[in-house]
């Protein structure tokens, strides 16, 4: 279940989900299907050759590696090849490991999962609701993302050098939350590498120590480590790539020296001892392993998909529990059926890979038999198309905003058909009748409500299955004296300086190390951009003067700069 806080391009990226190699020769498989490696082997087809980085993939079933093979190339400076014993930055697969860790310390009685935050972290101030490690689990602690905090305050990731201590000090500036802890879920980095500081307060060990001690070591995951510095030598490690131009590839690395929320290396192998655990509990015991799927729940009781550094969910009827990843060109996912004891790691440091497709797809496969098959769709289930004057659709052209989610929408017209831009969505809309509309292909409909004037007030976006998402109209920007948004602000959380200027009729930002970004107007003291920024509202005084603004992008919520 997706609940209803989550925004909607996390949303409809659910719905969007529904080279070189070494060849190692497999167990049995399940089906006994004597072509699935080939039937494998072909989804990663494009990176088996030796020119291309690629993914490393393991099949587990019954406490087994049934198949596993590496596809591509891990070090294309030397031409190292791919192998099931590569190890890779696995992103945030880490939380997994992180979630366990604390989980470990409060079975030993060390800590409780109610604990204030602050308790350990004195350099948190204090909000008027307490966080407490329980929020910080289940990312429904309203802290705002480092990374999103880090590249605001001009911090070029996988080019600077990221350490605990920078992320300690954005926490120690954070002067307001997201939202009221507990009220909503966002996920939050900043929230598990809190957790890394906690473990090593409370054991007085690093978290790189005391999960070598107390998980990799118990389980032989020999090729395991937290990499708390940047520079430390794994052997045979797989490097990252972006593609480049001509079908070349760029080196994609992250700098980081912080553990918690990132910064696992591993291999699929490794992750196959560290997958059995959930079945054998030999490091944790039935306590820690049932904690581990416990989801989290929201002020008001809602339960959220969302555990202890894994996703439950389904997949085809069938009970899933699952963690992706992805930093600079890694990309990663660990995915478990624990009812049919079977579970797909693949890892990949090519920045194009969709690991969480590729699992799914291997999915397919070996758990042909075990999906459940839907029920048959009639014919034709999609109601009939309207038809609606130019006048219509024109009146519902315009911006719509969510003040809860901080994001904006827009409606436009172009060859004579609604487009509605949203969260990542570009689609037309089909008139079902003069205020009610689908969107071909998806299970949306997108309903709008008019005003007592006429026009329209709000649209509501009904996703089968999910919960409303409701966007309420906000009028133009004046664009006739955009000179007033014009100035310096200054936000001290992030100790960053923003300047606004008026260059060609346009609104452009700069700010250090980054390039300039464009304002693109949205509605009134709003304004968009195409850069992580995201979007601007500008705030104005009693006299009616821009005095600042806040900015939302993603995992940052009403974010404050003040003019000076």
């Amino acid at each position: 279940m997706l609940n209803s806080t989550l925004s909607l391009r996390l949303c409809l990226a659910v719905l969007a989900i529904a080279g070189f190699s070494l060849f190692v020769p497999s167990a049995k498989t399940q089906s006994g299907d004597a072509e699935l490696p080939a039937k494998v082997d072909k989804l990663f087809a494009q990176f088996d050759k030796p020119d291309s980085p690629g993914c490393a993939l393991a099949v587990i079933k019954d406490s087994q590696i049934i198949y596993k093979r590496g596809y591509g190339m891990a070090d294309l400076d030397h031409d190292v090849a791919i192998k099931p014993d590569t190890p890779f930055h696995v992103a945030s697969v880490s939380k997994q490991f992180t979630a366990f860790s604390i989980l470990m310390l409060a079975q030993q009685g060390n800590l409780s999962l109610d604990d204030k935050v602050q308790k350990y972290i004195s350099e948190l101030r204090e909000f008027d609701q307490p966080i407490t490690i329980r929020h910080l689990l289940h990312h429904t602690s309203g802290l705002r993302d480092q990374w999103n905090l880090l590249i605001m305050s001009g911090t070029r990731l996988g080019e600077d050098v990221v350490k605990d201590d920078d992320i300690l000090e954005l926490v120690s500036r954070m002067k307001e939350l997201n939202f009221k802890p507990g009220d909503q879920h966002l996920y939050s980095n900043t929230g598990y590498t809190l957790m890394a500081y906690i473990v090593e307060r409370v054991s007085g060990q690093s978290l790189r120590k005391f999960a070598e001690a107390n998980i990799f070591k118990p389980l032989g995951m020999t090729r395991t480590v937290f990499r708390d510095d940047h520079a430390i030598v794994v052997k045979g490690q797989a490097y990252a790539y972006r593609p480049g131009p001509n079908s070349s590839f760029n080196l994609s690395v992250p700098n980081y020296d912080t553990v918690g929320a990132s910064s696992l290396v591993t291999t699929v192998e490794d992750l196959a001892k560290w997958d059995q655990n959930f079945y054998d509990k030999k490091v944790g015991g039935d306590w820690v392993i049932e904690q581990m799927h416990v989801r989290g729940k929201l002020n008001d009781g809602e339960e959220i998909s969302y555990a202890r550094g894994l996703a439950i969910g389904t997949y085809k009827g069938l009970k899933l529990v699952e963690h992706s990843g992805g930093d600079a060109g890694y990309r990663s996912h660990l995915m478990r059926f624990p009812d049919q004891n079977f579970s797909v790691a693949c890892l990949c440091n090519h920045a194009g890979a969709n690991p969480v497709m590729f699992a799914r797809q291997v999915s397919d496969l070996y758990l042909a038999k075990d999906f459940a098959m839907p029920p048959p769709k009639p014919a034709s289930t999609a109601p009939a198309a309207a038809t609606l004057s130019e006048q219509e659709l024109n009146a519902k052209v315009g911006a719509y905003w969510d003040a809860r989610l901080e994001e904006v929408g827009r409606v436009s017209l172009k060859d004579g058909k609604l487009q509605l831009s949203v969260s990542g969505l570009n689609a037309a809309l089909i008139p079902l009748d003069a205020n009610r509309f689908r969107i071909e292909g998806q299970p949306i409909e997108v309903v709008f409500e008019a005003s007592a004037q006429g026009s329209p007030s709000k649209i509501n976006l009904n996703i089968e299955g999910r919960p409303r998402f409701t966007y309420v109209a906000v009028a133009p920007t004046d664009t006739s004296n955009l000179s007033e948004y014009e100035g310096t602000y200054y936000s001290d959380e992030i100790d960053s300086t923003y300047r606004v200027a008026l260059k060609d009729g346009k609104l452009i930002v700069t700010r250090k190390k980054f390039p300039p970004t464009q304002l693109a107007p949205a509605f009134r003291d709003g304004f968009t951009s195409l850069s992580i920024l995201g979007t601007f509202r500008f705030t104005r005084d009693a006299q009616n003067r821009v005095n600042g603004f806040r900015l939302s992008a993603g995992r940052i919520r009403n974010f404050r700069f003040v003019k000076q």
